[in-house]
């Protein structure tokens, strides 16, 4: 159970319904005129949470920052849409619990009751006015801010691709080969006996067979490095901008020039 102790912590506590699926943000408390008790609350849904739904504090539990009331999602989305800048009228009232089906609907017809906004205060207001308190003389300035969060979403998509081209490379290599060279000696002791045998005079030819290298050029496949796709976040800001609204408090009325 919800009470006045707990209006402080629902300030923008989230707001989840009975499977745990999240609805939205706390956006204002309204309190029971009679006793000061929390009634409702308005859930800020929405882009930037720029609607607020009426939702019950009936039945409603409060775990750290974390409210679990006690209707499903899709109900509460589908809420009477009242405007939360004031106090409850009875007509809407009767309206909010007729729709969640509580008792007491009937009762809201004869102005027993009406509700205030106290998102960030936990002072209760027993006076007939909505939006301020009739025991001191004072009202409270309010004023909306730009709320953000942020989505992911699919931004492009990288692929790694082979593909064989061919390319004209020169090696150079290392070749030999044989070439003749003439040698001619003169007769002498040592090799007189070889050049005295055979015939004196004839005719004869003596032949030798000369060798090349020529370069031969194959080719294999050798790996030369991996590649691989990796991801990495890279952090960066953005402006958005969005209309809120304030309020202004003027006085109307003799200023006493001797206070301030």
């Amino acid at each position: 159970m919800i009470t006045q102790n707990d209006i402080a912590r629902l300030n923008e506590a989230d707001v989840h319904d009975t499977t745990g699926d999240k609805i939205g943000t706390v956006g204002q408390v309204y309190l029971d005129a009679q006793d000061g008790s929390p009634e409702w609350v308005t859930v800020k849904t929405g882009l930037f949470g720029t609607k607020e739904t009426f939702v019950p504090l009936r039945d409603a539990t409060l775990t750290d920052d974390r409210v679990t009331v006690a209707y499903p999602k899709d109900q509460i989305k589908d809420a009477p849409r009242i405007d939360a800048d004031g106090g409850l009228t009875h007509a809407e009232e009767n309206e909010l619990y007729t729709f969640y089906g509580l008792p007491g609907a009937g009762d809201l017809q004869t102005g027993s009751s009406t509700y205030r906004s106290s998102a960030s205060y936990p002072d209760r207001d027993t006076g007939t006015g909505a939006g301020h308190a009739s025991g001191d003389a004072s009202m409270t300035r309010s004023e909306e801010r730009l709320v953000t969060d942020t989505r992911t979403e699919e931004a492009g998509k990288a692929r790694l691709r082979k593909h064989v081209v061919t390319e004209q490379q020169q090696i150079t290599v290392p070749v030999q080969r044989e070439e003749v060279r003439l040698e001619r000696e003169p007769i002498t002791d040592a090799n007189a006996g070889d050049a005295y045998d055979g015939p004196e005079i004839s005719e004869s030819e003596h032949e030798v067979t000369l060798h090349a290298e020529r370069p031969v050029v194959a080719t294999e496949a050798v790996p030369v490095e991996r590649v691989r796709l990796n991801k990495e976040t890279v952090r960066d800001e953005e402006t958005v901008s969005g209309e809120v609204r304030k309020e202004q408090i003027e006085f109307d009325g003799h200023e006493d020039s001797g206070r301030r």
